[in-house]
């Protein structure tokens, strides 16, 4: 069993205490919680992308800084995203971007 635990000013960049890991090309990865549900905090560079993925499950954005853009429009700091199960979507950030992720049910890549 994970023991609780907390990460102290997160909106006040507490997040650059945390051990990122490459995820993707352009973008880092910080596991706070692995498994079903799963919870991240992710670093874009600018122009970072995630190709089109389809969500089995919920998946939920918090940007805390920065924005990033889909299909559906552009997301700044403070805006909590919540993509149903159903939906997919392609994510890019073209200026950079940090958001805190949590997914109910692992991702499907559509297209990579």
């Amino acid at each position: 069993m994970t023991e609780p635990f907390t990460v102290p000013d997160l909106l006040a960049g507490g997040w650059k205490n945390l051990d990122f890991q490459p995820f993707r090309d352009g973008i880092e990865i910080a596991h706070l919680l692995q498994g079903e549900p799963a919870l991240a905090v992710l670093r874009y560079q600018p122009g970072a992308k995630v190709p089109r993925h389809a969500h089995v499950g919920a998946e939920t954005v918090l940007v805390l800084e920065g924005s990033q853009t889909d299909e559906r429009g552009t997301y700044g700091a403070g805006t909590l995203v919540v993509n149903t199960d159903g939906s997919d979507h392609d994510v890019i950030s073209h200026d950079g971007c940090v958001v805190l992720v949590q997914w109910s049910k692992p991702i499907r890549f559509v297209e990579d």
